[in-house]
């Protein structure tokens, strides 16, 4: 564990895939084609203590839709990327718009989709539920599983890592 919280010091932006990880992976899709994601609002919080506490998230799904866009708009997420099949274009440009280095990187991901992304970072986290060919790969695995609390595990993590998750609690004391 010691080896993954000297990967978490440095990393200043952290990226999320969307189902699966932020959501458990359900697609609910009603009869006039209009999609529904579940997410969980501890793991929203989570993403906002992360970004107030200077680490920049970000996302890259697969997917495009509407609700994604609502929800990281709600939580003051600006760099979203969606409809993105391969992630890479996606990282590279936020790499570069960040000027970053991939070990400044953490990258959050449930299936075999997110390992070219994965493969890259200085810090690559598999949620609990991810398929077992991603977890082989990640250097870290949640406790929780995707949409129950992994990325909350993810952002306390690198809080914690990084000397300000004590703090950031506390706040909540006065």
């Amino acid at each position: 564990m010691q080896d993954i919280l000297e990967k978490a010091r440095d990393i200043r932006l952290v990226i999320f895939d969307v189902d699966g990880v932020l959501t458990d992976g359900s697609l609910y899709l009603g009869d006039d084609g209009q999609e529904y994601k579940a997410f969980n609002s501890r793991d929203g919080h989570g993403m906002v203590m992360l970004r107030n506490s200077g680490v920049e998230i970000g996302i890259i799904t697969g997917r495009t839709s509407e609700v994604v866009r609502i929800r990281m708009e709600s939580l003051g997420i600006s760099h979203l990327y969606q409809g993105q099949r391969d992630k890479r274009p996606a990282y590279r440009e936020l790499k570069q718009k960040l000027q970053l280095s991939d070990n400044q990187i953490a990258y959050v991901g449930d299936d075999v989709v997110d390992l070219p992304v994965m493969t890259q970072v200085g810090l690559a986290i598999a949620v609990q539920n991810a398929h077992s060919f991603t977890r082989q790969h990640a250097h870290w695995t949640t406790p929780s599983p995707g949409g129950r609390g992994a990325a909350r595990e993810v952002c306390e993590l690198i809080m914690e890592a990084q000397g300000k998750l004590a703090s950031a609690l506390d706040a909540y004391l006065r």
